[in-house]
């Protein structure tokens, strides 16, 4: 079933309704008629900066909802089965279902704008984290005993309104609270929808005395009791709305007990999707034993329920603007997604990437679990018996709740391998897995999904084990975000490595639990550019979201080029749920290479960075991003991927050439190094002595081997053939702590940078946020909704 929800305050922007007026002339003519005013010119100019203030912004957004539900409609063959609306947006609602006509509408609305917009004394302020129970104790304890708790966003989406004084009291009381993430007070004149509004809900029934109403055609759902309306109960239900709270969260359980899957959005912006995604991951379906819908006992019996909770219904308040947000502090623990902070038991929306042949350091991972925070193993290129005893070290290490993950590299050439490493991570228990360097879906990726699967109790599939997805590529994403393809589950099930039960609960999840989008990075890149592939893979994500129904969300994380705090609220502007650090972690105390290496990494800059061929994806022509100062190897690299290029055997390559190879790249002949090759991997053999091409392709990738080697061992006899992964990102952190004690490797430790990271991006996003403020007569803020740091509170 479909629902159609329709936002309210906090959904207005600057430009909206564009395409909508010219379609619907009349209706706009209309408008101008009964408000005085031209509300084409306050949506898409806003020239005296009326549209934040209540009594211009709640006309104005009716009537840009009412114009996309007629376009909507106008364009759509598809029935709608329930409406509901957030606050104002219940007036939309009411339309839809045929309540009244859309001039009938504005006059309430703009009269309920009016009475709201009179209020003095008061003030609101969103809670982030706590549930309403938890509020509610804490209102209690300190005596609080002015404010009522208002709008139920989502669990842990809160918004309390009351006396000034006291609400000054109560953001130190919720500061101090663990569990409160951000204490977000809101820039209004009083303290709306609460007991506080008593004399304007007085004066709005008297005003409501004045007109009828239709049998509704479609159920509505009421803000005040999260159940259906009927038409006896509309006055009723709009004067206990000025004074109630908007239950959203039980009136998107409500639906979705009742069956309702899609929910569509109509109006500007996409608030209330990301509140519905947030409810979907927090809450599951209310079910609710009730009589039918023309029955007026339904009112009656909730409003006596609310009471017998002692749940009040008259101290509740309406949502307010992003650009009515007047003072608040953004704190590091709040940037991010929320839900993503809860899944993976983390304090910060912060994770250390892999980095290939334990780079990335058991000791790397234990120091970020130890401090809340979640790193990956760089499991890539190690022998299986050395990634089991790193498990072993970092599991007797963390204690219970304290998060690691392991990463899997793509192993194009040894499959098997990679079905191996997985075996490894099953047996011991490994809850988070990062998939990095994949083109496609593989057996070993869809097996560890398969192995974490089952049903909760009402039948839906979940997945015990996480896994994340490092993809830059969004065909590659589209892969992790479908389920499992059907020749893979097939082959697994003919093998007897999954069971029927797990290949059928396959297809209703996607491969990867979360993505991140890897932009330009160290190590294996394709050198996206991170504005243009975020919000490219956001969108894709949606669009996968809606395709496959999946009734949990997928988290969009962002990695490539994050090394200082401006670089972090760049990705968190650009919508990411999380972040993931990799090249400022290498130059560290706790980073698995060598000091020689560090040395290096320390004096580099933004332009010290070169591409070469990927040893581990030679012929394929994949690409790394290296250190190039002072080094060889970036030189040396790429003319042996030439020469393969060229030339079809070594025997075709030029003597000259050949030599300079031989005595100065490798320091050994073609005949050692394939000895070694064969010695090591006799099944690549026979394949080498029929195919020349091939044959040169191992030795020339023996060089890769051999110069990751020399670096990690620190060889100073061959530093110049160093082969040391690293992105532009350490330039940048290099040039940000020069002049301060970190500005030498020697102090450095991952925990720590990332602590600091967090806290100066939080910082500079306050510092950023107010100097954007608009001037005015009452000044506002900008529209700052696609930034997920400030979408924590509606």
């Amino acid at each position: 079933m479909l629902a159609y929800v329709f936002p309210g305050q906090g959904a207005q922007k600057k430009g909206m309704g564009e395409e909508l007026f010219d379609e619907f002339k009349e209706l706009t003519a209309q408008a101008d008629d009964i408000l005085g005013y031209s509300i084409k010119q306050l949506c898409l100019e806003d020239p005296d900066f009326n549209l934040n203030k209540t009594q211009y912004t709640q006309p104005a957004l009716y009537t840009v909802n009412a114009l996309s539900y007629f376009n909507k409609i106008k364009h759509s063959a598809r029935t709608v089965d329930f409406v509901a609306g957030h606050s104002l947006g219940e007036y939309n609602a009411l339309l839809a279902a045929g309540a009244f006509d859309f001039a009938t509408g504005l006059r309430l609305v703009q009269k309920r704008g009016q009475l709201m917009s009179q209020a003095a004394g008061g003030g609101m302020a969103a809670v982030i984290g706590p549930t309403e129970e938890q509020i509610a104790e804490v209102l209690q304890e300190h005596k609080l005993e002015t404010i009522d708790i208002a709008n139920l966003n989502s669990p842990h989406q809160i918004v309390i309104s009351g006396a000034r004084e006291d609400m000054d009291l109560a953001k130190q009381v919720f500061e101090s609270l663990k569990d409160v993430m951000m204490f977000i007070p809101l820039r209004t004149s009083g303290a709306f929808h609460s007991r506080h509004m008593e004399d304007a809900g007085r004066e709005y029934e008297a005003f409501l005395q004045n007109f009828t109403f239709h049998e509704l055609r479609i159920p509505v759902i009421s803000n005040v009791y999260a159940r259906r309306y009927q038409r006896s109960s509309i006055k009723r239900n709009l004067v206990q709305q000025i004074t109630s709270s908007v239950r959203w969260t039980d009136s998107i359980r409500y639906l979705m007990g009742l069956g309702v899957i899609d929910f569509e959005e109509i109006g500007p912006g996409r608030v209330l999707t990301d509140l519905i995604g947030r409810i979907k991951n927090e809450a599951g379906p209310l079910i609710v034993d009730e009589p039918a819908f023309d029955t007026e006992a339904v009112i009656e019996a909730v409003h006596e329920d609310l009471n017998k909770s002692h749940l009040e219904i008259s101290n509740k308040s309406e949502p307010i603007a992003v650009e009515q947000l007047y003072s608040y502090e953004i704190k590091p623990c709040s940037l991010g997604s929320a839900a993503f902070r809860r899944d993976y038991n983390l304090k910060y929306a912060y994770l250390t990437g892999a980095m290939y042949r334990g780079i990335a350091s058991k000791e790397m991972v234990v120091r970020m679990g130890k401090a809340g925070m979640m790193g990956f193993f760089g499991a890539g290129g190690l022998k299986l018996p050395q990634i089991a005893e790193a498990i072993q070290y970092i599991q007797q290490e963390l204690s219970e709740g304290q998060t690691y993950g392991m990463n899997l590299v793509h192993n194009p050439s040894e499959p098997e391998i990679e079905e191996q490493t997985v075996d490894i991570f099953l047996q011991s228990g490994v809850k988070v897995m990062e998939a990095a360097a994949f083109m496609n879906i593989t057996p070993a990726l869809v097996k560890y999904r398969a192995k974490s699967l089952t049903r909760d109790a009402d039948g839906r599939v979940v997945s015990i084990n996480k896994m994340i997805a490092k993809v830059s590529r969004p065909e590659v994403a589209e892969a992790f975000l479908s389920p499992a393809p059907e020749r893979i589950i097939a082959k697994l099930r003919e093998e007897n490595k999954i069971t029927l039960e797990e290949a059928h609960m396959l297809r209703d999840v996607p491969v990867a639990d979360d993505i991140c989008a890897e932009a330009d990075s160290g190590g294996h890149t394709d050198g996206a550019v991170a504005y243009a592939l975020m919000p490219a893979m956001i969108k894709l994500r949606d669009e996968m979201m809606q395709r496959y129904s999946y009734p949990t969300s997928i988290r969009i994380g962002a990695a490539g080029g994050i090394g200082t705090p401006d670089a972090i609220s760049a990705a968190f502007t650009l919508g990411a749920d999380f972040i993931v650090t990799g090249s400022i972690n290498q130059c560290t105390v706790e980073a698995g290479t060598s000091d020689e290496v560090k040395d290096l990494l320390q004096q580099m800059n933004v332009q010290d960075t070169e591409y070469a061929p990927a040893g581990d994806m030679f012929e394929m022509g994949a690409r790394v991003q290296v250190l190039k100062k002072g080094l060889f190897f970036p030189a040396r690299s790429n003319k042996l991927y030439d020469l393969y290029r060229q030339y079809n055997s070594i025997d075709d390559i030029d003597e000259k050439t050949k030599a300079q190879i031989q005595e100065k790249y490798f320091k050994r002949s073609f005949e050692s190094v394939y000895e070694t090759v064969r010695t090591r991997y006799p099944q690549v053999v026979e394949k080498a002595e029929r195919n020349p091409k091939y044959k040169m392709a191992l030795i020339f990738r023996w060089y890769f081997s051999y110069s990751t080697r020399l670096a990690l061992q620190g060889d100073q006899e061959n530093k110049v053939d160093y082969q040391i992964h690293c992105g532009p990102a350490l330039g940048a952190f290099n040039q940000w702590v020069k002049g301060t004690e970190l500005e030498d490797w020697r102090n450095r430790h991952v925990d720590e940078i990332a602590e600091k990271l967090m806290t100066e991006t939080a910082a500079l996003l306050n510092r950023r946020f107010n100097s954007f403020r608009m001037p005015s007569e009452e000044p506002g803020l900008p529209d700052l909704q696609g930034d997920r740091s400030v979408q924590e509170v509606y």
